[in-house]
């Protein structure tokens, strides 16, 4: 019975360290801010490729080109989100807390991400750059309906 008992808790340890490594590879740690970095890509869209990582509780979200450039990056805890000095439009970003939503800006912005807790939309401009906005999750992109602020 002893033995019985040890080979159901080793068991229940192999169990649980398999969920760990299953978390890992969906979420990696590393690669942020790579132009191809060893992560899924989780796109909602056909023109970009975007990546997501997360370590110690925070989420971190990176869409890139076609061509593999890096656009940008967000950071995203609980109900905040902040840009990250990432990628050729890190100035561009539209988060609750920096820059301001215009229907000019977003203008033929798309879905490119969505989770639970945060979308993000980018935006080509007529200079080549992209606009890219993170709002929260029950904002539907939409800043009417949270807390991004509109100009």
């Amino acid at each position: 019975m002893r033995v019985i008992g040890k080979a159901v808790v080793l068991l229940g340890l192999i169990g649980a360290s398999s969920v760990g490594l299953a978390e890992s590879v969906t979420a990696p740690s590393t690669g942020l801010g790579q132009s191809w970095p060893n992560a899924t890509d989780v796109s909602t869209s056909v023109r970009y490729h975007v990546y997501r990582f997360e370590r110690a509780g925070i989420r971190y979200v990176q869409v890139n080109d076609l061509g593999g450039a890096v656009r940008g990056a967000v950071a995203s805890a609980g109900s905040d989100i902040f840009s990250l000095p990432v990628g050729t439009d890190a100035s561009r970003w539209i988060t609750p807390t920096e820059g301001a939503w215009t229907d000019t800006a977003m203008r033929g912005g798309e879905p490119v991400y969505q989770d639970g807790t945060m979308t993000v939309t980018a935006a080509p401009q007529s200079d080549g750059s992209v606009r890219l906005m993170a709002a929260p999750g029950d904002c539907k992109g939409n800043p009417a309906e949270c807390s991004v602020p509109r100009q």
